[in-house]
């Protein structure tokens, strides 16, 4: 069990961390040369700056909490411990980066067994960093942030996140935006899920659904939306959404609509 008071002080150690391996990135990105990408799989890429910010992240969380393991994109450090374990996507939106499209987050959690404590998104380009820690709200550059009002699908609008590499499911996903679209105001592909987490935390997008994520995609924002007033599920309603592979996180209010999409489509 971790202190109130050393979870306040990690918070913000962890923003600062966030902060300066954006602060790389966005160099980075200046003279961002294209031909230094690799590919991990089918449409799955990753460059140096991934590597070298996840490098950055990695030694100093470790400075701050010696006794926490890792889970990180890259691979930079593997070691999980049995109680405390930081979960990292050092350049959540790759692809984003690499074209210039300017919508890629460094984020970083910090679980506590199988749940997540504390949570860090900066958004590189508009140097927003949302950030949480468990029952004690979610905030946006130091201001309280709290989920949309929007009672119904029909007054929303959605963010989500195309299949680019695993298309054995593409047939349900579009069966389901297509349900999804034609009942809201639209849909939205960011290309950040740990971004789209934080806009439905914000109130800018009511919902947000995706499969094929992994862990370090979305567990810091899952606890920033729930600390909002959000709601986070698989797309069963169950409570597998770090490790699971499929998400939804709503305004709350319309999590039930979304959700009888979902099961039907992946009926």
């Amino acid at each position: 069990m971790i202190s109130t008071e050393k979870l306040t002080l990690l918070l913000e150690k962890t923003q600062e961390i966030a902060k300066e391996a954006g602060a790389f990135i966005r160099r980075e990105r200046r003279h961002f040369n294209p031909e230094r990408v690799e590919h991990k799989g089918v449409n799955d890429l990753v460059s140096y700056v991934d590597k070298e910010a996840e490098k950055i992240i990695v030694n100093k969380l470790s400075q701050i909490f010696p006794e926490a393991g890792f889970i990180t994109e890259e691979g930079t450090n593997t070691t999980l411990a049995e109680e405390f374990n930081w979960v990292i996507d050092p350049l959540d939106g790759t692809t984003n980066f690499i074209h210039g499209v300017p919508i890629y987050s460094v984020s970083i959690a910090l679980m506590e067994r199988d749940e997540v404590i504390l949570g860090v998104v900066y958004e590189v380009n508009l140097h927003e960093c949302f950030y949480a820690m468990k029952g004690g709200g979610a905030f946006c550059n130091d201001t309280r942030i709290r989920v949309s009002v929007a009672k119904t699908l029909s007054e929303s609008l959605i963010a989500t996140g195309f299949p680019y590499n695993n298309f054995d499911l593409i047939d349900k996903y579009l069966a389901a935006l297509k349900s999804i679209m034609k009942s809201s105001h639209g849909a939205r592909r960011f290309g950040s899920a740990a971004v789209d987490l934080c806009y439905v935390a914000a109130g800018r997008v009511e919902g947000f659904f995706e499969y094929n994520l992994n862990s370090y995609d979305v567990a810091a924002g899952t606890l920033i939306v729930e600390e909002a007033g959000g709601k986070v599920t698989d797309f069963s309603g169950g409570r597998d959404f770090v490790f699971g592979r499929e998400i939804l996180s709503t305004n709350e209010k319309i999590h039930e609509e979304i959700l009888a999409n979902l099961k039907t489509a992946w009926a």
